[in-house]
C-alpha cells in the first residue's frame, strides 16, 4: 500500500449517510472547504437499510389496515397484499441500492467525496484506504467530524454464526418473505419488521426477553401494539431468550430459555446496536477503540478541541432525524469557531443541541402507530419532576371514529405541576404519527398548559385529542 495523495480541508467528515451529509452542507455553506469520506453507499443505513425501506415496507400494510376499517373499502381489500409489488416500491425508494443520486447532490454542495474507509491518524489527521487500496491522507484544518454510525449488536449464542441471521439490514433488504419468521427484540426494529413480515405473509414468532414491546415508552404503548400483532396472527412470547440456535437441512432452528424448540426459515435479531468505532484510530487520539464517543452539547468530543461526533455514535438519540439536528447544530458550531466568533451555548442557542435532552420526538411505523416526545411519566419521576399523568381514550374524539370504525387509541401527557409546563406527550393510534410535531412544539417552546388552551384543535380531526387531555386535566 502507498500514499498517492496528501490534501489539506477546513473540515474532514467520515462517514456520508444523512448525519454527515448535513454536516458537510452546514460547513459548506460557511464557505469552508470541506471533505466527506464514505467506505459503502452515500445516504448510509438510513437510506438503504433502515428508515427509508422500512417504512416502504410498512406504508401498503398500514393503508390496508386503515382501509379495512372503513365501510366501502373494508370488502374490497380482505386479500392478501401484493408482496412483490410492495418489494419493488421497497427498491424503488432505496434506489435499488445505488447512490448516484446521492452523489449528485453532495458534489452540489461543493464538498469532495473520497470513497474507501477512513481512520484517524493522529490529531486532525484522517487517512482514507480506498477501494483499489491506496491510501490518501487528509489534514484539517479546523475540525473532524465522526458521523460512522451503528451496526446491529448480535448476542453471543451458540451456533449463530453457522445460521446466517438477519440483522436490520437482511430484514429490510430481504427479496421474498420467509414462509416462517423468528423476531428476537420487543424494541422498534424487532416491532416493525414483525408488522410488515406477518402482514406480507411471514408467519411471525415474536421472542421478547422482557415484560412486553417498546419498553421505553409509556406501557401501554407496548400493549395496544402487542394486542394488534396477536390479532393479525403473531406469536408474541414474552420474558424468553434464545439459548441456541441452529440450521438443520435448511430450517432455523432455536431452543429457548422456557426449553421450546422454534422452526423458522429466517430468524431477526433486533437486540440493540454498537458504535461503529472499532477500526476508526481512536487509539491514535487517546480514544478507547469501539466505545460510544462522549461530546458537549456543540458536539464536540469531551477532551478534545477538534474532533467531533455526530448522530448515533455518539449515543445521545439513535434517530436520524435527531442526528441531522446534531449535524446542523455541529456544522453551525465548527464555523463559528472557525471564524473565531463567540459561541451561543446556553440552553437551546444556535450552537447547543439541548433537544436531545428534552424533546426527541420519535414514531414506531406499526399498527397502531406509536409516537412519543419527552419523558414518559416514569421517567418524569424518576429525574425528580413532581408531575401528573393525564390519559385520555382516542374513542372520546369524533375524528377518530370518522378516521377508521373501531379505531383503537390512548393518549398520555404528563404535566409539570410546578411550572405545568409539558414534560411529555404520548400517542398511539392509527394515523398518530402525524401529532407528535405539535407536541414537540409545546415542550420545546415550554407552552404553558394555560396558553395550551387557546390552541384551538380543528374539528373534527385527530387533533381535538389535545382538547380531551386538556379537558381531563382540569377536571381532575
Amino acid at each position: 500500500m502507498t500514499e498517492t495523495e496528501s490534501n489539506t480541508y477546513d473540515v474532514v467528515v467520515i462517514g456520508a449517510g444523512p448525519v454527515g451529509e448535513n454536516v458537510a452542507d452546514r460547513t459548506r455553506a460557511a464557505g469552508l472547504t470541506t471533505a466527506v469520506v464514505e467506505s459503502e453507499l452515500l445516504g448510509g443505513e438510513c437510506s438503504y437499510w433502515a428508515c427509508m425501506p422500512s417504512k416502504a415496507l410498512l406504508r401498503p400494510v398500514i393503508a390496508q389496515a386503515d382501509a379495512r376499517r372503513l365501510p366501502g373499502l373494508a370488502q374490497d381489500v380482505r386479500g392478501p397484499l401484493d408482496t412483490p409489488a410492495v418489494l419493488a416500491r421497497r427498491d424503488e425508494y432505496t434506489s435499488h441500492w445505488q447512490d448516484d443520486g446521492q452523489a449528485d447532490w453532495l458534489a452540489g454542495t461543493g464538498a469532495d467525496l473520497y470513497r474507501g474507509h477512513g481512520r484517524l491518524a493522529g490529531p486532525r489527521t484522517v487517512t482514507v484506504t480506498g477501494p483499489d487500496g491506496t491510501l490518501t491522507t487528509l489534514t484539517a484544518r479546523h475540525a473532524v467530524a465522526v458521523a460512522t454510525g451503528t451496526r446491529a449488536q448480535l448476542p453471543d449464542l451458540p451456533g449463530l454464526a453457522d445460521v446466517g441471521p438477519w440483522t436490520s439490514r437482511e430484514a429490510t433488504s430481504a427479496k421474498t418473505a420467509p414462509g416462517r419468521l423468528i423476531v428476537v427484540g420487543g424494541g422498534v426494529v424487532a416491532t416493525e419488521m414483525a408488522t410488515a413480515w406477518q402482514a406480507l405473509g411471514s408467519r411471525v414468532t415474536l421472542l421478547v426477553r422482557g415484560k412486553g414491546l417498546l419498553n421505553r415508552m409509556e406501557p401501554f404503548a407496548g400493549e395496544l401494539v402487542a394486542e394488534a400483532l396477536t390479532e393479525a396472527g403473531a406469536d408474541i412470547r414474552t420474558g424468553t431468550s434464545v439459548e441456541s440456535v441452529r440450521r438443520e437441512n435448511g430450517t432455523v432452528v432455536a431452543v429457548t430459555s422456557a426449553g421450546d424448540r422454534i422452526e423458522a426459515d429466517e430468524i431477526l435479531f433486533a437486540t440493540g446496536r454498537a458504535p461503529r468505532t472499532d477500526d476508526l484510530g481512536l487509539d491514535t487520539v487517546g480514544l478507547e477503540p469501539g466505545s460510544w464517543l462522549d461530546t458537549d452539547d456543540s458536539l464536540r468530543v469531551t477532551g478534545t478541541d477538534w474532533l467531533y461526533a455526530v448522530g448515533d455514535v455518539n449515543h445521545r438519540a439513535l434517530l436520524t432525524h435527531q442526528g441531522k439536528y446534531q449535524a446542523r447544530i455541529a456544522g453551525a458550531a465548527i464555523a463559528a469557531r472557525a471564524a473565531g466568533d463567540t459561541l451561543l451555548e446556553e440552553p437551546w442557542g444556535a450552537h447547543a443541541a439541548t433537544a436531545d435532552h428534552h424533546a426527541v420526538p420519535q414514531v414506531v411505523f406499526t399498527d397502531p402507530e406509536a409516537a412519543a416526545v419527552g419523558l414518559s411519566l416514569a421517567e418524569a419521576e424518576q429525574a425528580g419532576h413532581r408531575v401528573r399523568a393525564v390519559d385520555v381514550e382516542f374513542s372520546s374524539v369524533a375524528g377518530a371514529g370518522l378516521y377508521g370504525d373501531g379505531y383503537r387509541g390512548r393518549a398520555r401527557m404528563v404535566v409539570d405541576l410546578e411550572d405545568e409546563i409539558l414534560r411529555g406527550v404520548t400517542f398511539v393510534g392509527p394515523g398518530v404519527g402525524e401529532l407528535i410535531h405539535s407536541a414537540t412544539i409545546a415542550i420545546t417552546g415550554r407552552v404553558p398548559v394555560g396558553r395550551l388552551w387557546h390552541a384551538v384543535p380543528s374539528y373534527p380531526t385527530l387533533s381535538e385529542v389535545w382538547l380531551r387531555l386538556l379537558e381531563a386535566y382540569r377536571d381532575n
